[in-house]
């Protein structure tokens, strides 16, 4: 099949690549002419572990290109994905569909015949409708199919997402035989492995990615939410989880307690969904109680930085270690860095940062702070050292060494990677998590005082 995929930002570049390991002939259209020039380099924009080798073979093995030049690459097209970026639109929680929309025009003009044009994005219910309406009010002498085929792609785990599905969401405009019949043969790879395909209608696609995200991200939010009161009534949230997640009906995963979640799905997705929820009467409110408990999660890792350091950060040195919204991935978009560490600075503190990948976009999103590469470094003479992304790097630190570095030994493990017991082998005079209780030596100005 030759598919032309419309975007090449995370979604658009991993769903391309892969679909051109699965055999099919892909070019990734992108109106940005220094990231294409990059890629056709063998360039990667983004960091996903195992994405530039597997880009790098199928260029060389001809079956994935990349272009600027959309009607090339539309006009001789099977299939043509729109894999561009729905933002939240300041101001209302709505996504914003305008790229959308635009792509839809600009095929409709470079289409040379039947095409099935299909929708990667998140859109909210009501948007392939759209899409299809602007097809065919463009063009009509052409039979246009549209279809929903939404992602469900884990960032640092995409290319096994993409290729190993917990299922494929297809949803068609009525009974579209040209689109089901393309969509076949471009998942077929995925026919002969045994995975799941879910058929449905374009409205139920759309609700199915919105919904499943949601219900994600209230996972996260619930025990962290638990993971507060384990705190005041001095249980284990980590023993909690488990015993919770043993039972089939939860399951272990997205009950990691943290400070928050960020990305660039879970916030904007909850929120557009929510505002879906308010524009047809129909209140969302646990998906509304989860955006605001996702806030205060944040502010309450703060106030909790700031107890450990005794109170007050102003002069403090805070070593952070991580500041992507999670490992294995370069995306900063509402990472919980992005509310933690300008509140950290706000109160006086000096920040230091140590991420293997979150820099590029890193500096101009955190001004003010330090840029390292070694925490070792960045804990001497430091005052705290904050735990905020779980990367490998970070799971087994020489945590004697580090306390050894500090002007204060004080750590607060956000990411629950540590024990307590750990800390204390270690020289740290005070340690904090998430959930789990924690300990605290007398703070050398309190000590002066008394």
């Amino acid at each position: 099949m030759r598919i032309a995929m419309i975007g090449t930002g995370y979604v658009g570049l991993v769903s391309g690549v892969c679909f051109s390991d699965f055999g099919h002939e892909v070019v990734c259209v992108d109106k940005h002419a220094g990231k294409i020039a990059g890629l056709q380099r063998g360039e990667v924009p983004i960091y996903e572990p195992g994405l530039e080798a597997l880009l790098a073979r199928n260029v060389a093995e001809g079956r994935l290109s990349f272009t600027t030049d959309l009607a090339q690459a539309v006009g001789g097209a099977d299939a043509v994905f729109i894999a561009v970026g729905t933002p939240s639109r300041r101001g209302d929680g709505h996504a914003d569909l305008s790229y959308v929309y635009a792509a839809a025009r600009e095929i409709a003009q470079a289409a040379s015949g039947p095409t099935v044009v299909v929708t990667k994005s998140t859109v909210p219910v009501g948007t392939n409708r759209e899409v299809a309406r602007i097809l065919r009010e463009a063009r009509p002498e052409l039979a246009f199919a549209v279809a929903s085929n939404p992602e469900f792609l884990r960032e640092g785990a995409a290319l096994d997402d993409f290729m190993r599905p917990d299922r494929v969401v297809v949803g068609l405009d009525g009974p579209s035989e040209p689109a089901r019949q393309v969509m076949a043969e471009i998942y077929r790879p995925l026919f002969l492995r045994d995975f799941p395909i879910v058929w449905t209608d374009l409205e139920s696609a759309e609700m199915t990615k919105y919904a499943a995200n949601a219900f994600l991200a209230a996972k996260i939010t619930f025990i962290n939410e638990v993971a507060a009161l384990c705190e005041a009534v001095g249980a284990d949230v980590k023993s909690v989880a488990r015993g919770i997640g043993l039972d089939g009906r939860i399951g272990p995963k997205f009950l990691h307690a943290g400070p928050g979640y960020g990305g660039s799905c879970f916030p904007k997705d909850t929120s557009a969904f929510a505002q879906t929820g308010r524009d047809h009467g129909v209140a969302l409110r646990l998906t509304e109680a989860v955006i605001a408990v996702n806030e205060a999660t944040k502010a309450r890792m703060v106030d909790k930085l700031a107890a450990l350091a005794g109170g007050a950060l102003e002069g403090r040195t805070v070593a952070v270690l991580g500041v992507t919204f999670k490992p294995n991935t370069d995306d900063m978009r509402e990472a919980p860095s992005l509310a933690i560490v300008p509140a950290l600075q706000a109160r006086g503190a000096r920040v230091r940062v140590v991420d293997p990948q979150g820099r590029r976009e890193g500096e101009h999103l955190l001004p003010g702070v330090a840029w390292l590469d070694d925490p070792y470094a960045a804990a001497q003479g430091a005052h705290l050292v904050a735990i905020l992304t779980e990367w490998n790097q970070f799971r087994a630190l020489d945590l004697r060494r580090l306390a050894s570095a500090m002007a204060e030994p004080r750590l607060a493990d956000l990411r629950n990677i540590y024990s307590p017991d750990e800390a204390r082998a270690a020289g740290f005079h005070a340690y904090a998590s998430v959930g789990r209780q924690g300990f605290d030596a007398p703070h050398p100005l309190d000590a002066a005082a008394e």
